[in-house]
């Protein structure tokens, strides 16, 4: 994800050009080790920051009535805890980390080959391709995974399923729901994820070429440090709204006091009337306190994984 490297005019710079030129594409091995890669990292990304998660999808269906007053995420936290023990953080693990080693493969690992489809058919990776490319790749892998992104939801905020387990939650979905239902919410979904990984992933790729060109950092852990602690802030800020929107509609099922929803748009503006304009950010703290840090481990391990398999840098 170097980009226009050819803008800097360090010797370092023609060969990282030459490496481009490559591409990505060459034998069975390589295109493993691409997506491999780009979906371990993420799985291991998703099992450290898994807790946060399940507080994040707690506090966006927050509403007064249900579960109690409103509480803030430290308190939240706390009551989890005390109520259904330490294990009810990781309600919904098994789906998350199935969907992180697909969709993150997928929205990592097509990336690249849509950047380099651009700079071939347009001769250009500017940031708007970069932007494009990384919309392109997160709509894709959400629309094949959004079925693993139903049952991770529907398990975070339902304990008592737990029991039952993610297959038999699966099954009790499909039977009283229909098959259709695990799809619920896929176009917030595909929207976020577009939006997600269009921000954070053209934003790496443009502060590490902007951080190499102006300040003394080189290729290495605190260009990937400093890049993708930017990366998490910015998608933090252009995804909280879509993610709230997402869950909301996903469990409307699951709750009466929430109220139904005819789509995306109706749900925003739901929000908007009853909660407010900050409505559209609840749990965006724990958004942020997730989704920085996963970024971080994500990008940094990925730099890593890649580097062992003898892949260039993102």
């Amino acid at each position: 994800m170097n980009g226009n490297s050819s803008s800097r005019n360090s010797p370092s710079s023609g060969s990282v050009e030459v490496n481009k030129k490559q591409g990505w594409a060459a034998s069975p091995s390589t295109v493993f080790y691409h997506f491999g890669t780009s979906g371990l990292s993420v799985a291991v990304a998703t099992a450290v920051t898994h807790p946060l998660d399940v507080l994040k999808v707690r506090l966006q269906m927050q509403l007064v009535g249900q579960r109690g007053p409103l509480k803030g995420m430290v308190q939240l936290f706390v009551h989890i805890l005390k109520n259904e023990g330490p294990k009810s953080m990781y309600l919904g693990l098994t789906p998350a980390l199935t969907r992180s080693v697909l969709y993150g493969g997928l929205r990592l690992g097509l990336y690249e080959p849509s950047k380099n489809a651009s700079r071939w058919a347009f001769g250009s990776t500017n940031i708007l391709v970069k932007i494009a490319s990384g919309a392109f790749a997160g709509a894709i892998s959400t629309a094949l995974t959004n079925p693993a992104e139903v049952l991770k939801v529907r398990l975070q905020m339902n304990s008592g399923s737990r029991q039952r387990g993610t297959v038999a939650e699966l099954r009790r979905i499909v039977s009283k729901e229909g098959i259709s239902a695990l799809w619920k919410g896929v176009g917030p979904a595909m929207a976020r994820a577009a939006a997600l990984t269009s921000s954070q992933l053209a934003t790496y790729d443009e502060s590490k070429l902007l951080l190499m060109k102006w300040t003394p950092l080189e290729e290495g852990f605190y260009l990937h440090l400093v890049s993708s602690t930017i990366a998490g802030i910015v998608s933090t800020l252009v995804t909280a709204p879509m993610d709230m929107v997402k869950t909301r509609l996903m469990l409307q099922r699951e709750s009466n006091v929430v109220g139904s929803y005819k789509n995306g748009l109706h749900c925003a503006y739901q929000v908007m009337r009853t909660e407010g304009p900050r409505g559209l950010y609840k749990g965006g703290f724990a958004i942020f306190a997730r989704l920085g840090p996963q970024t971080t481990i994500t990008f940094i391990l990925c730099e890593k994984l890649r580097q062992l398999a003898g892949l260039n840098a993102i």
